[in-house]
């Protein structure tokens, strides 16, 4: 994995997980990897990837069961919906649209992913 210098690496692992939930490729209920296993995996200190599960676990997305490991939790899907899309509403769109008003780009340039000639 290429990691960005400009975020934590804690905070793109949370990422990843959060990618793999919600496109459906852990569901409820399911185990997650372990800690060892992605730090070996990812080359990472186990300390960051429990970091990571952590941040999960405080939003309830993921549930520590004793002995067993983590497990996605119930509703997690539907929560981390919640969450990203308030997420993207807050934080992406705004500069999303900045850039296509300052690119003079309209609703159907996007659409047709064309480019208006001048």
């Amino acid at each position: 994995m290429i990691w960005n210098d400009k975020q934590p690496i804690y905070i793109q692992i949370r990422q990843r997980i959060i990618d793999l939930i919600l496109s459906n490729s852990v569901k409820a209920n399911e185990a997650l990897p372990s800690v060892r296993q992605i730090s070996t995996d990812l080359s990472v200190n186990p300390l960051t990837i429990t970091k990571a599960y952590q941040s999960l676990v405080e939003l309830g997305i993921i549930e520590k069961r004793r002995g067993l490991g983590m497990f996605l939790a119930k509703n997690a899907r539907k929560e981390l919906l919640k969450l990203e899309q308030e997420k993207f509403i807050n934080q992406e769109w705004p500069l999303i649209t900045k850039q296509i008003k300052m690119l003079e780009l309209n609703i159907d340039d996007l659409k047709d992913k064309k480019i208006r000639e001048k």
